[in-house]
């Protein structure tokens, strides 16, 4: 299966390194590594670029100019630009467990959307990790939260693993689906500006269009890195968006992809 892997971010590449060197350790390496940048400074750019150049993976940076967060437009453009035919779709300070990618490609199914499992790592080992002072993070490291997460296991995701149809607690740091079924429901709603809500929206369409969820357990393991809480003015506007998706049954938004499509 081609996979290509949508990693988002916005000047912060200390923390967007250690997700691309997990991405340089993975058992099944994606076709491609898409960077979905919201407008990072060129200080930030020259880093992303440095990168590029010094590494085995094959990275696109997509960038857009910084005029707020965008992420839902970020998202789709990066997406329009990939050439794989499985997507998924990560933050930019997610490291990944090992068998990552290769988790996803087991639980990709057509018409699913696929969410994995995640860590949440504390303040003080985020410094370590972003300091280099450690390389890894596993069951037994201190200042972790939610440490059964840690644990990858077939057998456990076997038995643990479920579909969900609800959008409720949708976690777009760490999901996966067809681009085919992406591009059925237009992709990501650009509307949506400032935090909140796009990965919610965009699932509830997915489901009107007679998709399915599934929640993978003990499966796609990532380790989220630390960062402090943005306020979040834009939250009320947002949900006025997904409360009119929800109400009107929609399957398809008006701005997505299809700005890049077209």
């Amino acid at each position: 299966m081609n996979v290509s892997l949508i990693i988002t971010t916005f000047n912060r590449f200390d923390a967007l390194e250690l997700v691309l060197k997990s991405i340089e350790s993975q058992v099944i390496k994606p076709l491609e590594v898409i960077i979905a940048d919201d407008g990072s400074d060129e200080n930030n750019v020259s880093k992303i670029k440095e990168f590029i150049n010094n590494s085995q993976l094959n990275i696109i940076h997509s960038w857009q100019e910084n005029i707020g967060f965008r992420l839902a437009r970020s998202r789709n453009k990066a997406i329009s630009l990939s050439t794989g035919e499985y997507l998924i779709v990560i933050d930019g300070d997610m490291i990944l467990h090992p068998y990552f990618v290769a988790d996803h490609i087991l639980a990709a199914k057509k018409n699913f959307f696929i969410q994995g499992s995640r860590v949440l790592i504390k303040e003080k080992l985020t410094e370590k990790l972003l300091n280099k002072e450690i390389s890894s993070v596993n069951f037994f490291s201190r200042d972790i939260a939610n440490r059964k997460n840690t644990i990858r296991s077939r057998l456990l995701s076997k038995f643990f693993s479920e579909k969900n149809n609800s959008h409720k607690r949708v976690r777009g740091c760490n999901m996966s689906f067809y681009k085919s079924d992406c591009i059925a429901v237009n992709g990501f709603n650009n509307e949506f500006e400032g935090w909140g809500r796009e990965d919610s929206e965009f699932v509830v369409r997915f489901l009107n269009a007679g998709f399915c969820k599934k929640n993978l357990r003990f499966s796609a393991v990532q380790f989220h890195l630390w960062h402090g809480l943005e306020e979040n003015k834009s939250l009320p506007e947002n949900d006025k968006i997904l409360d009119n998706t929800i109400n009107k049954n929609l399957s398809w938004c008006e701005f997505g992809i299809n700005e890049f499509l077209d």
